[in-house]
């Protein structure tokens, strides 16, 4: 199943502390029993809590791009990684693992604008582009793999549950009402609105794009 969590500071702080993302993933430990990883530097905080599937020796999250400027963690399945794979070395990129998470940094390396549409699978994805400090949260198509996200202290916190979240110092778990008559009317929340106020859910066939502080959210497709 896998799980991923992590923290972005949307203004100049202190640089993550690895241990923070370490008890974020501890929180959803059941996604992920067979080890974590984390990635942190002053802006950007991932963090892979993560059952091992494809490659098993070498598939282990964050995994970077050649140089180390593209980072990524992941929860899901890329159906059709190596048929892109195939494409992304003839087009000269270098792999250095079989997995099917390395597919994603190359794959956005190449196609910046489109490379959201060329994934054939169930997706939650954190992506830090460390040149241009731009960090990318999507979610596959039909919204099977979630992610959800909330803004406190001027930081963004994202995780895989809700629950990794609440590990926060001074998040608070209240309800929002609006949610709770939309799950009795509905079975659901609507939108991104989650049950707890402040929590939202990146929306099925979208990503967030995080950049100077600001958060823009986009249809990648309908």
């Amino acid at each position: 199943m896998c799980g991923i969590a992590g923290t972005l500071n949307l203004a100049p702080r202190a640089p993550i502390d690895p241990e923070m993302v370490y008890t974020m993933l501890e929180a959803i430990r059941h996604r992920g029993p067979d080890e974590n990883g984390v990635f942190a530097d002053e802006w950007v905080g991932l963090g892979s809590a993560r059952l091992s599937i494809i490659d098993l020796a070498g598939g282990r999250q964050p995994i970077h791009n050649e140089d180390g400027t593209v980072w990524v963690v992941f929860n899901g399945e890329i159906y059709n990684y190596v048929e892109l794979r195939r494409e992304l070395e003839a087009a000269g990129h270098v792999f250095s693992t079989h997995s099917d998470t390395e597919v994603l940094v190359h794959l956005y390396e190449e196609d910046e604008r489109d490379w959201l549409l060329k994934l054939n699978g169930q997706f939650a994805i954190a992506l830090w582009d460390q040149k241009n400090q731009t960090l990318i949260l999507a979610r596959d198509r039909l919204g099977v793999r979630p992610v959800f996200y909330t803004v406190r202290d001027g930081a963004l916190y994202f995780a895989s549950e809700m629950k990794s979240l609440f590990t926060q110092p001074g998040l608070r778990t209240e309800f929002d009402p609006i949610a709770l008559s939309q799950i009795f009317t509905f079975w659901t929340t609507l939108g991104k609105r989650t049950c707890y106020r402040n929590i939202s859910s990146v929306l099925p066939g979208h990503y967030l794009k995080i950049r100077n502080g600001q958060i823009t959210e986009r249809p990648y497709w309908t």
